[in-house]
C-alpha cells in the first residue's frame, strides 16, 4: 500500500509539471523571442514601468515582438513612490503606449501588474513608516487603471508585503485582483503558497519561481501558472 501511494504522489507530480504553463518576465531590450516560444515558454511579462519614473522606451517594442513570436503578453509596472503621482504615471504609460494599441489587433498587453517591492530609485521609495500611506498609492494605481479600463493584478512576496505595509495581513483590500508572487524555490507549482501567504489572498495566479536565470542569452525569471 505504501508503495503504491508513493507512485501515485509521483505520478501526480509529473502530471502537475506537464500540465504547468511557463513563461518568462523580462525587462532588458529583447528581439529573439521565438527563441523563448521554442524552448517551452508561452508567455512573456515585460516591463512597461522603469524603477525611477518613466515609461519603458523598449516596452511596445518587446511586447510586439513577443507576440510576433506566439506569446501571450503582459506588462509589468515598477511604480516610482514620490516624485510622480499615480495619476501621473498611469496617464504616462498609458499615453506612451496608446498609438502602438490602436494598430495591435489584439492589444499590447493583457494584465497590467503592479511591482510590489522595495524601490532603490532615488526618490521613488515606499515609505518605511507610513504603512497606510503606502496602502493608499497603491489603492490609487489601481483606481486610475481601472478608470481607464485596464486589468490589474499585484506582484510582490510575503517579505516585501509585510516591509512595505508593516505587516503580512495588512493592507489586505485586493484580493479581486490577480496575484502573481515571487518564492525561488525552482518549483513550478502552488503547493507552497499557504505558507508564504500575503495581503489576504488565498489563492494564486501566477508564481515566480526562480530569478535571474540566463535563457537565450537574455536575463529573465521564471514563472508558471
Amino acid at each position: 500500500m505504501q508503495q503504491n501511494i508513493i507512485i501515485f504522489c509521483i505520478i501526480s507530480c509529473l502530471i502537475t509539471t506537464s500540465l504547468a504553463v511557463k513563461g518568462i518576465d523580462i525587462a532588458d531590450a529583447f528581439n529573439n523571442f521565438t527563441c523563448f516560444k521554442n524552448a517551452g515558454y508561452q508567455f512573456a511579462i515585460i516591463r512597461g514601468y522603469r524603477s525611477y519614473g518613466a515609461v519603458d522606451p523598449n516596452a511596445a517594442t518587446n511586447m510586439k515582438n513577443a507576440q510576433a513570436a506566439g506569446l501571450i503578453t503582459d506588462a509589468y509596472f515598477f511604480p516610482c513612490k514620490g516624485k510622480i503621482t499615480a495619476a501621473q504615471q498611469v496617464s504616462d504609460f498609458i499615453s506612451a503606449l496608446g498609438s502602438e494599441e490602436e494598430y495591435s489587433t489584439n492589444g499590447l498587453y493583457g494584465t497590467i501588474w503592479l511591482d510590489v517591492e522595495t524601490n532603490p530609485s532615488t526618490g521613488c521609495g515606499w515609505s518605511s513608516s507610513d504603512y497606510t500611506g503606502n496602502c493608499n498609492f497603491l489603492n490609487d494605481l489601481i483606481t486610475n487603471f481601472k478608470n481607464k479600463g485596464k486589468l490589474v493584478g499585484i506582484y510582490s512576496s510575503k517579505y516585501q508585503w509585510e516591509t512595505i505595509f508593516g505587516s503580512v495581513s495588512a493592507c489586505a483590500k485586493f484580493t479581486s485582483l490577480p496575484l502573481w508572487y515571487a518564492h525561488y524555490d525552482n518549483n513550478p507549482s502552488f503547493s507552497d503558497y499557504a505558507k508564504y501567504s500575503f495581503g489576504g489572498w488565498t489563492t494564486p495566479n501566477i508564481k515566480q519561481y526562480n530569478g535571474d536565470q540566463t535563457v537565450c542569452n537574455a536575463d529573465v525569471d521564471l514563472n508558471f501558472y
